[in-house]
């Protein structure tokens, strides 16, 4: 965690390709570490970790304030355009292992499109590819981002509308992580006000879970 004046987080996004990963990534970082943009096929093709300066006025302990570091793994996707799930799988537990095997994780976030529909196929291979990552406490170690929820909420759904309209395939995937889920708007994610609402409630998510941390390896198993 670092100092007794310092708290350090690592995170690790997933998911498909053009969901906004990368772009989730820089809103954490309040930077623009990764490289972002609309394209016919993935832009990541290798893991990549960036690391925030120290943000302040997010905690506190003790009636006292804690410097926040927030470091952030971004993944190729999956499905990937060019790499097979092999390529992905052996090059994201690879990192993990490299940046977070003596720290830990303290959460991975499966990044999702508020604004498309979550099939069956595409959440069961979600959920397989995070399980042959994470181990079989995935769970605990998992939460749900919904980026471009800007755009939903343009089109007539806000938070509790869009999950009473959601389908089963979503509501049944957010529970199964205890309904830990973050709504982003892509639009004002570059705000800083934005920015401290992500990260508290990734900090709430961490404390529920006890401060505890997940030791990636460099095996298979």
């Amino acid at each position: 965690m670092g100092d007794s004046n310092e708290m350090v987080i690592n995170l690790v996004v997933l998911g498909r390709t053009q969901t906004g990963k990368s772009a989730a990534g820089n809103s954490l970082l309040g930077s623009s570490d990764f490289e972002s943009v609309c394209s016919p096929s993935s832009v990541t093709t290798c893991c990549s970790l960036g690391r925030s300066c120290r943000i302040s006025g997010i905690i506190r302990r003790n009636g006292c304030e804690i410097a926040l570091r927030v470091r952030v793994l971004d993944t190729p996707s999956y499905p990937h355009s060019s790499l097979s799930k092999e390529q992905v799988r052996d090059s994201v537990r690879s990192a993990l292992a490299h940046h977070f095997g003596e720290e830990g994780l303290h959460l991975a976030l499966l990044v999702l499109r508020a604004d498309l529909p979550l099939c069956p196929d595409e959440s069961d291979h979600a959920i397989q590819f995070i399980q042959e990552l994470l181990g079989p406490t995935w769970k605990d170690f998992t939460a749900v981002l919904l980026t471009h929820a800007d755009k939903a909420e343009e089109a007539g759904f806000r938070e509790e509308a869009y999950l009473h309209s959601a389908s089963s395939t979503l509501l049944s995937l957010l529970s199964s992580v205890q309904n830990k889920y973050i709504f982003l708007d892509n639009q004002k994610s570059i705000i800083k006000e934005e920015r401290a609402i992500v990260l508290r409630k990734i900090l709430n998510f961490i404390r529920q879970n006890k401060y505890q941390v997940l030791l990636p390896k460099h095996n298979k198993e």
